[in-house]
This record gives C-alpha cells, structure tokens and sequence, in this order.
C-alpha cells in the first residue's frame, strides 16, 4: 500500500471571528458571550453558571463525599473567589449556598465551612495566576484510576488532541492529602500556561483563563479521555495515535477556552430548562 503523505496543518482566516465554528452567516441563533453593565451583574452570572458546573458533576457523578471544588474569580474583587459549599452534594448546590473567600481560606460571604483541600490547592492556583478566572477538582472514577499511572494523556483521538502539550503529569506529593499550603503551591506552578493537570494517585484539575464553563466542560472532557484511555490500555493493543502535527492543528481548533465554553452551553441550556432550583 503507497504511503499517504501528511499534508501539514496550516492556519486558517477567521477574520473577526475567535473560532472557526462561530457562524459567518449573520442573524442565526448561536450562542454569544454576555457583557455586563456593572459588577453586580457580572458577580450574578459567574455564581449562576459556578452552581451549573457542580450541577453539570452531580450529572456526569463525580460526586465522592465531601471530596471536589469548584472556583470562579470575583469579577470586582480578584482576591476573592466564590466556590460550593463544604459537605454539600454537587445536586443541592444553589446560588443561595455558595461561598465567597480570600485567598488565606477567610470566609467573607455565605454561612457554610470551606473545604480545607479546595482552599489549599484552587487559593494558591488563583493567587499564583492572576490570569486563571475557574478551576475545578473531583475525586472521579476514571481520572484518578488514570492517575495513578503517571503519565499523560496520548492523542488517540481528536478529544484526546484537545489536550496536546496542553497539560502536565504533577508528581510532587503524589496521593498525600492537599492540606498544607505547600502542598497547594507546588500544584499552582505546575499550572503555568496548562488548561489541565493530573496530579498523580490524586485526580485531575483544570483551569480556565476564560469561564468556569470552560474550566468545568474540560474537566467532564480530560475524565472522558481517561476512561477511552484506560480502556484501549484493556485492550492490550496499541493504538495508532495521531501526529504531532495533527494534534497541535486539532487543539488549536477544538482546545480552546472559548470552545470549552460553547460546549458548556448546550450543558447549561439542559440544566436551565431541569433544574430552575439552582436559582435559589
């Protein structure tokens, strides 16, 4: 059989456009990225769509006690950051219940306890980089059995691509408790210009310099991947991965914040329609 000569990945013109899937045609219903007149506004949207993402975990069950964070930035106050409440089911999660701290794990807004390992690792994240708006842990099937080989994930995939080069294997510490502030330290330098993390006999972490849709779709994704992964691993054959170049072209395309954004509102739009109580 002839070999099949590569064609390389070029850039393509998107115009004004951020993505290629953004429409070009005007006038058709499509999702767009909201502006705010004032911060209250903006701090209501951001808290909303936070209790959408532990919704959107409840859904996918990455729930395990009391285990799993999720964190946005205050948009007025970037010091601050709001996240679900301790020993609260991702389910029972509402705007009414979540919580507002400071990076020393201060309580400054809602009436439940902070999770001591959420404090630790998203607090220092944050304050390390001022640039990552959302982040997101859980205590998951798949990643964390994924997590205990210690390494990354291959592209076998398009889905696998959007991670290329894009995440890193943390080994420090690895499945010792995050409780003390170093611990959390060493996590946040391993974030830096990463979308995601797996941190070894722990779980994964993502990131998000855009939304904590974003950050909360490209965890449910890098999870996805760990199990595809895990089960090709089965298998006991090895796959035909796709090339560097390819995968580099795909995660230009399909690994963006903004498309972990867009995937996020088709979850969002369900979760509006089904659970109007994540409004309380």
């Amino acid at each position: 059989m002839a070999a099949v000569m590569e064609r390389p990945a070029t850039a393509l013109d998107l115009g004004d456009r951020v993505s290629i899937y953004q429409p070009e045609q005007k006038g058709l219903i499509f999702p767009e990225i909201p502006e705010f007149p004032n911060h209250a506004e903006h701090r209501q949207y951001l808290k909303e769509h936070l209790v959408g993402a532990c919704r959107a975990f409840a859904l996918q069950g990455f729930d395990y006690g009391f285990a799993g964070h999720l964190t946005v930035r205050d948009p007025e106050h970037p010091e601050l950051y709001w996240t679900n409440p301790m020993a609260v089911h991702f389910s029972q999660v509402k705007v009414s219940n979540l919580i507002c701290a400071d990076h020393q794990g201060k309580v400054v807004e809602g009436r439940h306890a902070i999770n001591r390992a959420g404090f630790v690792l998203h607090a220092a994240v944050h304050e390390m980089h001022p640039d990552i708006v959302a982040m997101c842990h859980a205590h998951t099937l798949y990643g964390t059995a994924f997590a205990a080989l210690g390494k990354p994930i291959a592209p076998i995939s398009q889905d696998a691509a959007a991670f290329f080069e894009d995440h890193v294997v943390i080994g420090d510490e690895a499945g010792q408790v995050a409780v003390e502030v170093k611990a959390g330290n060493k996590v946040a330098h391993a974030f830096k210009g990463v979308k995601a993390a797996i941190h070894q006999n722990h779980g994964l972490l993502t990131a998000s310099r855009h939304s904590i849709d974003a950050a909360a779709f490209w965890f449910i994704a890098l999870e996805r991947c760990c199990q595809q992964q895990l089960m090709l691993d089965a298998a006991g054959i090895t796959p035909r991965l796709v090339s560097e170049e390819r995968s580099r072209y795909s995660r230009e395309h399909v690994g963006s914040d903004y498309i972990g954004w867009l995937h996020f509102q088709t979850i969002w739009n369900e979760l509006v329609n089904t659970q109007p109580d994540m409004f309380d």
